[in-house]
C-alpha cells in the first residue's frame, strides 16, 4: 500500500466576523462619534474556532451541523471566498466550487449567453465551451429554454445549468453546498450518478446537504461541527449516529 496523497489540508482555520451593534451609517458619523470619544462597540462573532482536519486523495467527506454550525462558512474558505483570520489551507489540485450555482449567471442573457459568462467564470475557455455546448444543453434537459432569459428559469433550472457546466470537466476537488436538493428527483439522481462517475476517478468531495441519507449514499468520511467548532471526524455512518443523537434529526428523504 502506497502513502496516501493529501488532497487538502486544514489547520487550526479560524474565522471572525465583526457585527455592529450601533448604525454606523458612514465614515463622518464614525469620526464624529470616535471625536466625541464614544465607543462604537463590536461584537465579535467567531464562525469558525480552530478548525483542523485532512482529506486524502478520493476522500468523500459531509459535513454536519445545525444551521449556524459553519457548514458553509468553511466551504467558502477553503474555497478561497473568505480569508481566515487564523490558520491556513493547504490545497493540493483544482478546486470546482459549487457553492451557489449560477451565482454568476446574468438574469437578463438567455440561458445559452450564460453558459459562456458562467464559463469563464470557472476559468473555461470560449473554444472548449463551444466543444462542450451540446453535452451541457443535452445534460440540462433545458431544451428551447436555452434560448430564454435566465430571470425566467426557476430557481431547478438554473441550478441544472450550473451544474451542467461546473461539471463539464472533472476537478480534483469538489465543493458541493446544498446544490443536490433543487430540481426534480429524476434530476437529482442524474447528478448523483455523474457525481459516482467521478468518484471512481478519484474526485475528492465536501459535501454539505440537507439530506442525510444523501450523505450516507456519498459520503465514507463525516465532521460534525458546533457553533463553529470541529466535535467529531470520523467514518460517515458514526458521525451521522452523533448527529442524530446529539440533535434529534431524522431523514425523510
Amino acid at each position: 500500500m502506497g502513502k496516501k496523497k493529501v488532497a487538502l489540508k486544514v489547520d487550526d482555520v479560524s474565522i471572525r466576523f465583526n457585527l455592529s451593534k450601533e448604525k454606523v451609517d458612514n465614515l463622518k458619523e464614525l469620526i464624529i462619534k470616535k471625536l466625541k470619544g464614544e465607543k462604537i462597540r463590536f461584537n465579535e462573532f467567531w464562525a469558525l474556532k480552530n478548525v483542523s482536519f485532512t482529506l486524502n486523495k478520493g476522500d468523500r467527506l459531509g459535513i454536519l451541523g445545525l444551521n449556524g454550525a459553519g457548514k458553509s462558512t468553511l466551504l467558502k474558505v477553503i474555497a478561497g471566498v473568505y480569508k481566515p483570520t487564523s490558520g491556513t489551507i493547504t490545497r493540493h489540485g483544482h478546486i470546482a466550487p459549487m457553492i451557489e450555482l449560477g451565482a454568476g449567471f446574468d438574469p437578463n442573457y438567455t440561458g445559452r449567453e450564460n453558459i459562456f459568462l458562467y464559463g469563464s467564470v470557472l476559468g473555461f475557455s470560449r473554444e472548449f465551451l463551444e466543444s462542450k455546448y451540446d453535452e451541457i444543453l443535452e445534460f440540462s434537459e433545458l431544451g428551447d429554454f436555452i434560448d430564454v432569459p435566465i430571470k425566467n428559469y426557476s430557481s431547478g433550472m438554473k441550478a441544472r445549468l450550473g451544474f451542467s457546466i461546473a461539471t463539464i470537466v472533472e476537478p480534483e476537488i469538489l465543493i458541493l453546498d446544498e446544490v443536490l436538493s433543487v430540481g426534480d428527483a429524476k434530476f437529482r439522481k442524474k447528478c448523483e450518478a455523474k457525481m459516482k462517475g467521478m468518484f471512481d476517478h478519484g474526485v475528492t468531495v465536501l459535501f454539505v446537504s440537507h439530506s442525510i441519507k444523501q450523505v450516507e449514499r456519498l459520503c465514507n468520511r463525516g465532521i460534525l461541527l458546533e457553533h463553529g467548532q470541529l466535535i467529531a471526524d470520523g467514518p460517515i455512518d458514526e458521525v451521522i449516529s452523533l448527529y442524530k443523537e446529539k440533535t434529534g434529526v431524522d431523514d425523510n428523504d
